[in-house]
Parts: structure tokens; C-alpha cells; sequence
């Protein structure tokens, strides 16, 4: 019997979730490309929205791109991970929903009404909270004994539901402190430590698995020092206390480095797909690198010299490119095809860093267009990501498996 394209679809989370990422991958930065071209050519004036442009970005960025990709990833592996019952498809599929409803009242609202994206952001809360209690209800019956890692990333799953409520309110309220709230908790409490917490627990896993004679490095007694730095780097940032970032950013770079060096990310460059993901957790000793930089100038009693440079090594380099290897994994291995990174998918993660870089510069006082030049170069790259990926997720697996 043929199946119908919602059943295919809907065969799996990580299908209808990382779809909606593709598609939110696209339509954030096209949104943004549009507002910065105007900006830095003077061809139009700024899009009107209902408020501040730079704040939308860091909601769409923060909640709705990569939590598609990472609730997609867990809803799939958690139930792998412990053994336990796969999560119901009413679930996921309700979760689906209201994120991808919510993101769509969101941009309506943004240009046409406070109300609608109030709503938007509403709707975005339920699926955080209905995918939350999925992977709890996954956490709580599994019988496996080592739940470390799922502990972890429970703790920032609600950290970032937190940071969307906190958001909510900064709309009805009013009072920039949830804003800040907001911003720190989704990037500092939720995304980095499911990045790191997910690099732990797959670098390692996916490298012993085709580089010969590996020696596995995942001791728990560096991920939790991590996690904790991680914590303490977005409560500094939350209370202002920007030129003592140093202190905690300092250690966390010798365990990052500690991390690649124990992890060989020479070798990993015997397997593209492997390095993809190598590559990317290397960006984050680059951005706490800037961090450090950044904070020392603060503390000496200089200005921020590097502006937002750190912020996009951390958010472009590290987690866009971490994100995008992943799912470029999980996409090709559930769907039956071979577990390679072709030249298409090779250049796009560099093309990356490329973005990164660009990004970096245009902190500098001559880069002022490198910002621009980033933004449509990766504009660039998250629609050639979309063509070759996206259709994935609507066609049934090659080898003709469920899911």
C-alpha cells in the first residue's frame, strides 16, 4: 500500500523537525539579509517591524532555528540512548505543530501585529513544554541505570524553555531585564550546553567507529566543569560583569583544546563526515579565544574591541556549523543512504567558517560590509543545504525501513 506524503513525513521526529530547521534556516536569514542589505546600501529603509529588528533575530536565531534540529536529534536518539519507548507520534507531531505555528504567527506578527507575535511566542512555549515532557516521559521509564547525559541536557532543555518564557514576558511587560534574561539563557544555558553536551557523547562515539586503533576520550569529569563554566559565563554576562568573563572562559578553553587534542581532530580528516563535526567544536576554543581577548581589553580598561565578534565565532562557527553536521548525519543515516559527506557537503561546512570569519572581520573598523558580504554568503549556503537536504525528509528511506 502507498504511503501518503504526511505518512512519510510523519514516519519519525527527526523528519518533520529538521525540515521545519531547514526551512527556518532559509527564512531567518533571508528575513535578516533583507534588513541588513537596506541597512548598509540605503536602497530601502529598515523593514517596519513591531519591534526592534536585532531582537526578533535573537529569538529566531536562539528559539526556533536550531531547537527544530535539536529537539528532531533528541526525540530520536533519547529513546535510543536509554533503551526506553519511543515517543508517541501524537507527540512529536504536536510539538511539530505549535513550533512551526508559532513561528509563522511570529513573522506575521512582526510586521502586522504586537498581538499576533505575542501569540507566536506563545505557541513556541507549548512546544517547547510538549517536547519537553516527551523526552521527560522518555527519561523517567527507561531502564537504563547511566542517565549523565540526558540529566544534562534535561537541565538545558528547561533553561531554555525558561529563556522563552522570559522572552514572553519582556513582550507583555515590557521590562528589558527578561529580554536580557532571555537572550543570555538561550544561548549561554540552553544551546551551548546541548552542543557540548551532545559533542561529549557523539565526537568520540562516531570516531572509534571508523578511525582504527582509537582510543575513546569521554570522561564525565570534564563535560560537568564545562557545563558549569558554560552556567557561569551567561550569569556574568546577565549581571553586566563583562570584563570578568576571563576567569571562567579561560579554563573552559583548556578543556575545549584538552577535548580536540584527546578527540585527534588530525585524524578525523580521514573521514569527511567525521571532521565536519571535529571542525566545528574546534570553533569553540576559537570563539573563547575572542571571549578572553575581549574581556582582558574590558578589564585593562579599554573598550570592547572586538564588538560582536566572539558572539557570532560562538553562534556561526560553533554551533551552526556543529548543528549542520549533525543533521547532515542523521539525515543521510536515516534515510538509508551511505554515511559519506560528499564534495557538495564538504564545502558548505567550510563555507561556514567562511562565514564565521567574515563575520569576525566585519567587528574590525574596516569591515563594516563584511557583515553584509556574511549574511548573503550564508544565505547562500542554508539554500544549497536546503536543495540537497530537505527533500530528504519527504521520501521514504532508501533501504525501505520504517521511519
Amino acid at each position: 500500500m502507498k504511503t501518503t506524503l504526511w505518512q512519510t513525513f510523519s514516519a519519525a521526529p527527526h523528519r518533520m523537525m529538521m525540515f521545519g530547521g531547514a526551512v527556518q534556516l532559509v527564512a531567518t536569514l533571508l528575513y535578516w539579509g533583507v534588513e541588513l542589505f537596506g541597512r548598509h546600501t540605503g536602497l530601502w529603509s529598515p523593514l517596519m517591524t513591531v519591534i526592534p529588528g536585532t531582537f526578533a533575530h535573537a529569538f529566531l536565531m536562539l528559539y526556533t532555528l536550531f531547537p527544530f534540529f535539536i529537539f528532531g536529534f533528541l526525540m530520536t536518539t533519547y529513546p535510543r540512548w536509554m533503551s526506553g519507548s519511543t515517543i508517541p507520534a501524537a507527540r512529536y507531531q504536536a510539538a511539530f505543530l505549535l513550533m512551526a505555528g508559532g513561528v509563522v504567527l511570529f513573522y506575521t506578527g512582526l510586521f502586522f501585529s504586537a498581538g499576533l507575535l505575542t501569540a507566536g511566542v506563545a505557541l513556541v512555549l507549548a512546544a517547547y513544554l510538549v517536547t519537553l515532557f516527551s523526552l521527560w516521559q522518555v527519561y523517567r521509564h527507561a531502564p537504563a541505570h547511566d542517565k549523565f547525559y540526558e540529566t544534562c541536557l534535561n537541565t538545558a532543555l528547561v533553561s531554555g524553555t525558561l529563556g522563552v518564557a522570559a522572552y514572553l514576558l519582556w513582550l507583555t511587560l515590557s521590562d528589558p531585564f527578561w529580554l536580557h534574561f532571555s537572550i543570555q539563557a538561550g544561548l549561554w544555558w540552553f544551546l551551548l550546553p546541548i552542543a557540548v553536551s551532545v559533542g561529549h557523547r557523539m565526537i568520540p562515539f562516531f570516531s572509534v567507529c571508523v578511525l582504527p586503533q582509537y582510543k575513546v576520550y569521554q570522561p564525565k569529569s570534564t563535560l560537568l566543569p564545562m557545563l558549569i563554566l558554560l552556567a557561569l559565563h551567561g550569569l556574568l554576562e546577565l549581571l553586566s560583569l563583562s570584563r570578568w568573563l576571563w576567569t571562567v572562559d579561560f579554563p573552559l578553553l583548556l578543556l575545549a583544546l584538552l577535548h580536540s587534542w584527546q578527540w585527534q581532530l588530525r585524524r578525523s580528516f580521514a573521514v569527511r563526515l567525521l571532521a565536519m563535526l571535529h571542525i566545528a567544536f574546534a570553533w569553540l576554543s576559537v570563539a573563547l579565544t575572542l571571549y578572553i581577548a575581549q574581556s582582558l581589553a574590558l578589564f585593562f580598561g579599554s573598550g570592547p574591541l572586538l564588538g560582536r565578534a566572539p558572539l557570532h565565532a560562538v553562534a556561526i562557527g560553533f554551533l551552526l556549523s556543529l548543528t549542520l553536521a549533525m543533521a547532515s548525519r542523521v539525515t543521510l543515516g536515516h534515510s538509508g543512504r551511505d554515511l559519506v559527506a560528499d564534495t557538495t557537503t564538504w564545502v558548505l561546512l567550510w563555507g561556514l567558517s567562511g562565514v564565521a570569519i567574515l563575520r569576525i572581520v566585519a567587528e574590525l573598523p574596516f569591515g563594516l560590509h563584511f557583515n553584509l558580504l556574511a549574511a548573503i554568503v550564508w544565505l547562500i549556503i542554508a539554500t544549497h543545504w536546503f536543495i540537497k537536504y530537505a527533500p530528504i525528509y519527504l521520501r521514504p528511506r532508501l533501504d525501505g525501513k520504517p521511519g
